[in-house]
């Protein structure tokens, strides 16, 4: 349980509170530490899943902690990225982006509950948004206040992310749709593991 790639899973929910900390600190290098710490963070949720899979180190507790960390930093972010920018045009792919997580997680409970969990199992678009929506976050968090190439670079980014948010979450909902109606599920389109 303790190996290497839970141990970076670890790490990277440990980093949250470092990078809480430097975001909010009153100094004018704050917004490029912050956002080394959550690259750092996002480069730790490639390594720790291409290593549990070279090395043949996949395990339960890894496969429940990554999803977490990964979401756990990206909703963080969200949050006090929108409190810099509180307006509309950022509220609105914040919502999408932590609105979809929601529901997602909600469904994969229920779906567990009846044993169906790999029938909406993590696919290529989920990882897409995931890796879209980490790079926006970086370019936000070095944009600081100000708006520039790196913010308008991570507002595409962000709205990026939240159209496959909704794309992601369609997909899954309409795996799950038949199992929600009391029919039998089809057979899932994705099944690649994160």
């Amino acid at each position: 349980m303790w190996n290497l790639p839970n141990q970076l899973t670890l790490l990277r929910i440990g980093m949250i509170p470092v990078f809480v900390i430097l975001y909010y600190l009153p100094w004018g290098w704050s917004h490029v530490a912050s956002a080394a710490i959550f690259g750092l963070a996002a480069l730790t949720d490639w390594v720790d899943g291409y290593l549990a899979r070279k090395m043949g180190l996949e395990t339960p507790f890894g496969a429940f902690l990554d999803p977490v960390a990964d979401k756990l930093i990206v909703i963080v972010a969200l949050i006090m990225l929108l409190q810099s920018n509180a307006t509309i045009w950022f509220a609105l792919p914040t919502v999408v982006i932590i609105g979809r997580e929601v529901v997602i997680s909600a469904l994969r409970e229920w779906m567990a509950e009846r044993d169906l969990r790999e029938e909406v199992a993590v696919s290529m678009i989920g990882k897409v948004k995931t890796w879209v929506q980490m790079a926006a976050i970086v370019f936000l968090l070095l944009a600081g206040k100000t708006f520039g190439v790196f913010a308008i670079i991570g507002y595409l980014g962000l709205y990026a992310s939240a159209g496959l948010a909704l794309w992601s979450m369609w997909v899954y909902l309409k795996q799950a749709w038949p199992e929600m109606r009391g029919d039998k599920v089809s057979e899932p389109e994705f099944t690649e593991d994160q």
